[in-house]
């Protein structure tokens, strides 16, 4: 392989939320961290040539990203997952997580429902309850290890509680589904009858595994364009979480404006230098780097795959179909929540995350990382069964 993705890069003392802050966050100062969705790899080097020879410019104004950025977002998304967006319609912002607030803000008002699918990404209840909204939970179907969405009490949810906006997890996370096309159109179709407007983030789009296709959600079909919003970036597919890079696609003129008139309230209006720099580059040439990171993280899963099986039968892989996150089911450990937090913590010394973070359907889980060289995951996995055994 052109690229290594086996090297250990020492993260700590560069300010990083993974490595420097668990003592802050309550864990123990040497717990191994393989919670937050982050990569230990470097990211592409055509990416870092770029931010090189940009810093040596020794300039860093004021940065406004021109047509030829967004076209090169939209020719990404064509080129990897057939989607014809049309680049006029992208905006771009600090993150996913801002857009979605944003995009909460222009589609709801205060008190209005917001649906999102337990157990699923905590960002987004935190999303809804902090700005005024009524948070609605329609739990995912756990069957057999294999999650789904409870499509009766997904409608029942909406009407009873007046859903104004869904926020849709595409490709999911934690579970790790990638939603087929049939259910996602049945998402879809329930939303548009009930005038709810879907706010799909699709920020790992770009991680599947063989066998399993991602399906942009305007693709789906041409009545959902205009009543969805699409959350994209290149920070979990390039690593590049901390150059603040996100491209949010609003088709619909009206959603747009209010979308641009929350950016002029919070007075943001121009993104990060590196990031749009990060961006183009990564779009443009990363995609060989990108082919064979995926190789290696298959290679992860399928390492983790057969420990569990070997040396921890007792906790179960939910196998997943997208993401480089993996959900495993520790339920059989016979542990509560608190029980089981401790002995990942204090016991085996690591730093994951909880599930039940995710939603009460999480109780018993645990998510983790496989985002990190082969040697690091075998160290987390073996500190893992030492806990367990002991």
């Amino acid at each position: 392989m052109k690229y290594v993705f086996d090297s250990q890069i020492d993260r700590k003392n560069t300010y990083c939320l993974k490595y420097d802050y668990a003592v802050e966050n309550g864990k123990s100062a040497d717990a191994l961290p393989l919670w937050i969705a982050d990569m230990d790899f470097g990211t592409a080097p055509e990416v870092v040539e770029a931010l090189k020879k940009r810093a040596e410019h020794g300039v860093f104004g004021y940065t406004m990203p021109k047509k030829d950025y967004f076209q090169t977002v939209a020719d990404w998304f064509k080129n990897r997952h057939g989607w014809n967006a049309d680049p006029e319609k992208f905006i771009c912002v600090p993150g996913v997580v801002f857009g979605i607030c944003s995009l909460i803000r222009a589609v709801t008002e205060v008190g209005d429902g917001v649906l999102i699918c337990q157990p699923v990404y905590y960002p987004f209840s935190t999303a809804v309850t902090r700005n005024k909204r009524k948070l609605v939970v329609s739990e995912l179907k756990n069957q057999n290890g294999r999650y789904s969405v409870d499509f009766e009490d997904f409608e029942k949810k909406i009407i009873e509680n007046k859903v104004k906006a869904f926020i849709l997890c595409s490709p999911h996370n934690p579970v790790g589904r990638v939603w087929t096309r049939e259910e996602l159109e049945k998402m879809g179709d329930i939303c548009l009858k009930h005038g709810v407007f879907v706010i799909s983030d699709e920020i790992h789009a770009d991680f599947t595994y063989e066998g399993h296709k991602h399906i942009m959600f305007p693709t789906v079909k041409k009545e959902f364009e205009k009543t969805c919003a699409v959350c994209t970036a290149p920070t979990k597919t390039f690593n590049l979480a901390g150059l603040q890079i996100s491209n949010i696609y609003i088709p619909d003129p009206q959603v747009r404006k209010k979308f641009e008139d929350d950016l002029d309230i919070i007075a943001y209006w121009e993104p990060n230098i590196f990031g749009v720099t990060a961006c183009h580059t990564a779009y443009t040439k990363g995609g060989e780097w990108l082919n064979q990171l995926k190789k290696y993280l298959a290679e992860n899963l399928g390492f983790v795959r057969s420990y569990l099986k070997d040396n921890l039968p007792e906790i179960k892989l939910v196998e997943p179909e997208g993401t480089y996150l993996v959900w495993l089911d520790c339920r059989s450990l016979g542990l509560s929540d608190e029980e089981l937090q401790t002995l990942v913590e204090q016991k085996a010394k690591l730093w994951l995350d909880d599930g039940y973070m995710f939603g009460a359907g999480g109780s018993g889980f645990e998510r983790i990382n496989i985002a990190c060289p082969r040697a690091t995951l075998k160290v987390a996995l073996d500190k893992l069964k030492s806990a367990i055994k002991s």
